[in-house]
C-alpha cells in the first residue's frame, strides 16, 4: 500500500506526519521516501546509517555540428525552447550555431527524432543523486536530491520512486505545491493525506491541492497541523466537502522544540504514536490492500 502525504504549501509539516507516522507503524516492511527532491530532509529525523549513494541522470541530447545543416527542425520542435538555432548565412559570415540549454531540456530526445540528418544522438548528464539506507526502528528512507541549479525535478523523483518495493508498507513525503513534481510523487499512490494549517493560507493551497487529487481521482483526507491557531475555515471547508479530518496536530511549544532538534515528537510527547497508527489503521481498512501488509 502507498500513502503518500502532501500539502499546497511549503512549511505545513508534511515530514512530521510523514516521519511520526512512520515511526508508529513499527513494521520492518516499511519503505520512507522523500520525493521533496529539492529540500529533502525525512534523513534529519531518522539518522540514517550505512547510506549508499548514487548519481541520477537524464537524457540530453549531443548535436553533430559538422552533419547539422541548422535548419532549426529540432528548435521548432522543442515547446521548452531548449534548442536556439542559428541559421546559415554566407553573405553576412555566419556559418550556422545549434545552442543547447541544458536546464530547460525535458530529455524527451524529441530532437533526435525530427532532425533530417541524424545530426543529433542521446547523451546524458547529472542532475542529482539518490541516497538509501535504513534508519531507526528499521525504516528503509530513500530519499533524492537535485543539484543546485537544476529546473527539472520530476525525473529525480521518478528515480526515487524506482526504488519502491513489490511489498510492504511505503509512505512517500511529497513536494510541496501541486505543480509537476508534486503530481509525480502522489500518482499511483492508494491514498494521501494532506496536511494543512488552520488559516485562510492553509485553506487557499487545500483547496488547490483537493482539486487537483479529485482529478487524479486518488482519495484523500486531511490532517490540520498547528490546530488552535487561525480560524475555522478549514474545518467549514471540510465538512462543507465531505472530506476526512484524519488527525489535528495542537500547536505546541513542545513539538517545535522537538522539530528544531531533529527528533520526531512522538518520542517526546506521550499517547500520539497510537493516534498515528489508529489513522494507518482507517485508511488501511477502507482502502488498502490487505495481502501487503505486515
Amino acid at each position: 500500500m502507498i500513502i503518500s502525504i502532501a500539502s499546497g504549501k511549503g512549511g505545513t509539516g508534511k515530514t512530521t506526519v510523514a516521519v511520526n507516522l512512520a515511526l508508529s507503524l513499527e513494521n520492518e516492511n516499511l519503505q520512507l521516501l522523500d520525493c521533496d527532491v529539492e529540500e529533502p530532509n525525512a534523513h534529519i529525523f531518522l539518522n540514517l546509517t550505512e547510506k549508499e549513494v548514487n548519481p541520477v541522470y537524464t537524457t540530453v541530447p549531443i548535436f553533430d555540428k559538422l552533419r547539422c545543416n541548422f535548419c532549426g527542425e529540432c528548435s521548432r520542435f522543442c515547446q521548452f525552447n531548449a534548442i536556439f538555432v542559428i541559421g546559415k548565412n554566407p553573405g553576412k559570415g555566419v556559418k550556422g550555431d545549434v545552442i543547447h540549454f541544458p536546464e530547460l531540456c525535458h530529455g524527451c530526445m524529441g530532437c533526435m527524432l525530427v532532425c533530417p540528418r541524424d545530426a543529433i544522438s542521446e547523451g546524458q548528464r547529472i542532475i542529482g543523486e539518490i541516497a538509501k539506507g535504513k534508519g531507526e526502528e528499521g525504516i528503509d528512507l530513500v530519499y533524492g536530491t537535485l543539484n543546485i541549479g537544476e529546473a527539472m525535478a520530476v525525473p529525480l523523483v521518478r528515480a526515487v520512486k524506482r526504488e519502491i518495493r513489490d511489498e510492504g508498507t511505503v509512505i512517500i513525503d511529497s513536494p510541496p505545491g501541486t505543480s509537476c513534481p508534486v503530481i509525480a510523487s502522489v500518482k499511483d499512490s492508494d491514498y494521501c493525506i494532506l496536511v494543512t494549517e488552520p488559516t485562510p493560507f492553509g485553506l487557499y493551497d487545500l483547496k488547490i491541492a483537493v482539486k487537483v487529487l479529485r482529478k487524479l481521482e486518488i482519495p484523500f483526507g486531511v490532517v490540520i497541523n498547528r490546530s488552535g491557531i487561525g480560524d475555522r475555515g478549514v474545518y467549514d471547508y471540510c465538512n462543507d466537502e465531505g472530506i476526512d479530518i484524519l488527525l489535528e496536530i495542537p500547536y505546541l511549544k513542545e513539538i517545535a522544540e522537538s522539530y528544531s532538534k531533529g527528533i520526531p515528537f512522538i518520542k517526546v510527547i506521550g499517547n500520539w504514536q497510537k493516534q498515528f497508527l489508529a489513522i494507518f489503521e482507517r485508511i488501511r481498512s477502507d482502502y488498502g490492500v490487505t495481502k501487503d501488509l505486515y
